[in-house]
């Protein structure tokens, strides 16, 4: 396609030339006076500028066609039941600014610096499979043997670059925009942990529990196993 093109483009070329050639011998091809032709001037601009214009408005107008070839290929690795109840969910942004400086010959300092700022949804909840307990039905009665803490069972984060800074040999790569977001997601999942989460977590998953198996006619002889331990709610609070 693209050959056709160059083909028309030099026809049109040689076109030009030849009526060139033709309307200098016609009008401007010195008279017996040794004048040229001035009506012979004007034409000749006309064709020449209308012929220019053409060149452009083809050139300018002309679309270069993209193809582009998709595939996907899904692996399916594993599959497993689950049995996980998300209790409580939070809304997190973070400013994480990333800063690196490597020294050249070993004085010249060389530093690269990105500012992110990371937004992410937490679920917090429990995972069942962990829970032990023991029932007698015979008095409808539950005795929690072990529960474990809420913990993240979702971590979806955003990820917006606002400012990058590099030097002439220190630049920013692949690999430090892998760093920024672990680093970045370990900030956001930090931060979710020291927060009030897990206690609101605990106290839904005792009220739901509770509720549940009263509605059964049931009893937990235990209940202080759901509450979320002393020392991990007063360090939420103090942070």
């Amino acid at each position: 396609m693209k050959s056709f093109k160059k083909l028309g483009y030099i026809a049109i070329v040689a076109l030009g030339l030849f009526l060139l050639a033709y309307l200098y011998s016609v009008f401007f091809k010195p008279t017996a006076y040794g004048s040229a032709n001035t009506m012979g001037m004007m034409i000749l601009g006309l064709i020449l500028g209308g012929l220019i214009v053409f060149l452009i408005v083809k050139l300018l107008s002309k679309k270069q066609s993209e193809i582009v070839a998709e595939s996907s290929h899904t692996v399916v690795e594993s599959m497993r039941k689950v049995f996980k109840i998300v209790c409580a969910e939070g809304q997190f942004q973070e400013i994480y600014n990333y800063e690196q400086t490597k020294k050249l010959l070993k004085f010249i300092p060389s530093t690269k610096k990105a500012l992110v700022i990371v937004k992410a949804k937490v679920l917090i909840g429990y995972d069942f499979e962990k829970c032990k307990w023991e029932l007698d039905e015979e008095n409808k009665q539950m005795k929690i043997v072990s529960f474990p803490e809420p913990e993240i069972l979702s971590l979806e984060p955003d990820f917006k670059y606002y400012y990058f800074e590099e030097d002439l040999f220190n630049f920013i790569n692949r690999e430090d925009l892998e760093k920024i977001q672990i680093q970045g997601k370990k900030q956001v999942e930090n931060a979710a942990l020291q927060s009030g989460l897990k206690s609101i977590a605990a106290e839904q998953m005792r009220t739901v529990l509770t509720e549940m198996v009263a509605a059964n006619r049931w009893t937990i002889t235990n209940p202080e196993m759901l509450t979320l331990p002393l020392q991990t709610a007063t360090k939420e609070k103090r942070e």
